[in-house]
């Protein structure tokens, strides 16, 4: 059998090696910012690899970029929900930076420079998206309301607790955010700030919607047609408030839009799907983690760049992407 070209070899070994280090990157900046977000820590290890990479092509560029993208997209989350929506958001957007850098500037130094420019510069906004998010929505949070929280959102609970410091006396339900019972973190980060913090189960929706006056929720994804895909339980939640005349909002990062387009919880990206059951003394238990709310049971989305209508979102994706 031939020997492969020796170059060959030694080019797959650097890509390997850079695609590691994006990783470790990654890793390393979420241990130093717990309550970061994904989309920013897979921006801030994208320009590193950009910095350190020996790439002396936009061709080249792109390859390692993809290649980065796909170990990013890979990486598991012990005890935790899915980021592979968050996560490939992220790099998309990043990889149509690297694009238009590349067709405006022809000089490839120049083009590489500018590309940690904007990349520096994307991450310092996505890190400062939350508190706009806060004050775009604190009009909507005002003295003696209820509002409905379901599982637990890092977002979510920075509004409340924006509002809460301006001054406005509000008290919050919470539902218990099954199977991760993430609402126990919700109310414990919100009682912190001396919000009022009620919990229910979440079969108990339906029983206290009346006394709610709005639902306020996180997205993992907000999809083109302005639906989101969220922790399960969100759709039934969405159709509840809906049926009971309530406002249902979401707070989320433009970063999140997507460019997805599910009718149905089936058509959510595979790592967001139904997984296998798990069977106990005989009885198959399944345990969907995400599920999609349609655009029709939205009223409005609070995020950085304004605060925006569902039928929105597409122009919105437009302008990120082109």
């Amino acid at each position: 059998e031939a020997e492969g070209d020796p170059g060959e070899g030694l080019g797959a070994s650097a890509n390997m090696a850079e695609e590691a280090e994006v990783v470790r990157n990654f890793k390393e900046w979420m241990e130093k910012n717990e309550k970061g977000a994904i989309a920013v820590a897979a921006i801030h290890a994208l320009t590193t690899m950009i910095k350190n990479s020996g790439a002396s092509t936009i061709m080249e560029l792109e390859i390692l970029l993809k290649a980065a993208q796909e170990q990013l997209q890979e990486m598991k989350f012990e005890g935790q929900r899915s980021k592979v929506i968050q996560l490939t958001a992220a790099c998309e957007l990043f990889a149509r930076h690297v694009t238009r850098t590349a067709l405006d500037i022809g000089d490839f130094e120049a083009c590489k420079q500018r590309l940690i420019e904007r990349g520096m510069r994307f991450a310092e906004q996505a890190d400062v998206s939350r508190a706009v998010i806060a004050e775009n929505a604190r009009p909507f949070i005002r003295d003696g309301m209820a509002i409905l929280v379901h599982g637990y959102s890092n977002v979510v609970c920075g509004c409340l607790q924006h509002a809460a410091k301006s001054g406005v006396r509000f008290k919050v339900i919470v539902t218990q955010g099954q199977p991760e019972c993430d609402g126990f973190k919700t109310a414990s980060t919100l009682q912190e700030a001396g919000i009022p913090v009620d919990m229910i189960l979440d079969t108990a929706v339906g029983y206290v919607i009346q006394e709610v006056d709005m639902v306020l929720t996180g997205a993992a994804g907000v999809c083109e047609s302005g639906g989101i895909i969220n922790k399960i339980g969100t759709f039934q939640v969405a159709a509840i408030a809906k049926e009971a005349k309530k406002p249902f909002c979401v707070a989320s990062e433009s970063y999140k839009f997507c460019r997805l387009y599910p009718l149905s919880p089936t058509d959510l990206p595979d790592a967001e799907k139904e997984p296998t059951p798990r069977v106990e003394q005989g009885i198959k238990i399944r345990q969907p983690p995400s599920d999609f709310t349609p655009p029709s049971h939205i009223t409005l989305l609070l995020t950085d760049i304004g605060v925006l209508t569902p039928s929105a979102v597409s122009d919105e994706l437009i302008k990120l992407y082109y």
